[in-house]
């Protein structure tokens, strides 16, 4: 979840059931975003909204930007094995050059 651009709240009126309604609106709203922010304090995937077991191969993007790989897994040979742990674009573009960045596993 992302921090909605605009939030869907009722029509303006008088009236306990308006602000009935508001309260239910803000609250979940709050709560998917609270739940989101903690997720990515935690450094869990499910907080990311810029995850993808790819980089990028559409939109604009700047030098700079990063991706996280949400299905990493142990590559290469004995003794030189790596993950994936996300890509980084080094030049900007649509959809700029993407770098994978490795992290060794010892193994």
């Amino acid at each position: 979840m992302r921090v909605p651009q605009q939030i869907n709240l009722p029509a303006p009126a008088e009236g306990v059931p308006f602000l009935q309604q508001m309260v239910s609106k803000l609250t979940s709203a709050w709560a998917g975003m609270a739940s989101q922010v903690n997720a990515a304090s935690e450094g869990l995937i499910t907080g990311a909204t810029n995850a993808s077991t790819a980089p990028p191969t559409t939109g604009d993007h700047q030098r700079g930007d990063m991706v996280r790989n949400s299905a990493p897994s142990e590559l290469g040979t004995a003794g030189s094995k790596y993950v994936i742990t996300h890509w980084i674009c080094v030049t900007a573009g649509t959809p700029g050059t993407w770098l994978q960045c490795r992290s060794l596993t010892g193994n």
